[in-house]
């Protein structure tokens, strides 16, 4: 289900439908530490936000988890951890990164997901963690990339996570 890399800081899967997505999610959720940045690039559709209700559902959210694509930012308080899932999508210019005021988010006591990253590029904190899924036929592929030493302990965990996982 996955392709080892070479490279320490890279890590993807085929994922054959939305329950293998809101797996990544469920196992990414424990890894995850006050002060990360999450990108969450890839096609309309490809399970983004599937992901992030995942992830947040396994950190302990009982409510609705919504796209936040008219909002810019649906906020999520869980065991005093701030989860903030950003949508960029809708940006026309980078720039409205700042015009909205969003940099204020990026915290030490914030976890930050964020879909549609490119869309606020030059502006939004560089990402700890890259997710990038794409359509592979009638599934997904999945590549993760570390940004950051934290990022790299994360995908470190999420390796060993996903086959435990898996197995």
């Amino acid at each position: 289900m996955h392709s080892p890399d070479d490279n320490q800081s890279a890590f993807r899967l085929h994922l054959p439908g939305a329950a293998a997505t809101a797996r990544v999610g469920g196992v990414l959720a424990p890894v995850l530490k006050p002060g990360m940045v999450v990108a969450l690039d890839g096609d309309l559709g490809a399970g983004k936000t599937t992901l992030v209700r995942a992830l947040l559902r396994t950190r302990g959210h009982r409510g609705p988890v919504k796209s936040p694509t008219y909002a810019l930012v649906e906020i999520y308080v869980i065991s005093r951890i701030y989860f903030y899932h950003f949508d960029f999508y809708r940006f026309n210019f980078p720039e409205e990164f700042l015009d909205a005021g969003l940099g204020e988010y990026f915290r030490d006591d914030a976890v930050c997901l964020v879909e549609w990253p490119q869309n606020a590029a030059g502006y939004m904190p560089t990402a700890d963690l890259v997710l990038r899924l794409h359509f592979a036929q009638r599934a997904r592929e999945l590549e993760i990339v570390a940004g950051s030493e934290e990022g790299r302990e994360c995908l470190m965990a999420l390796r060993s996570g996903w086959s435990h996982a898996a197995g």
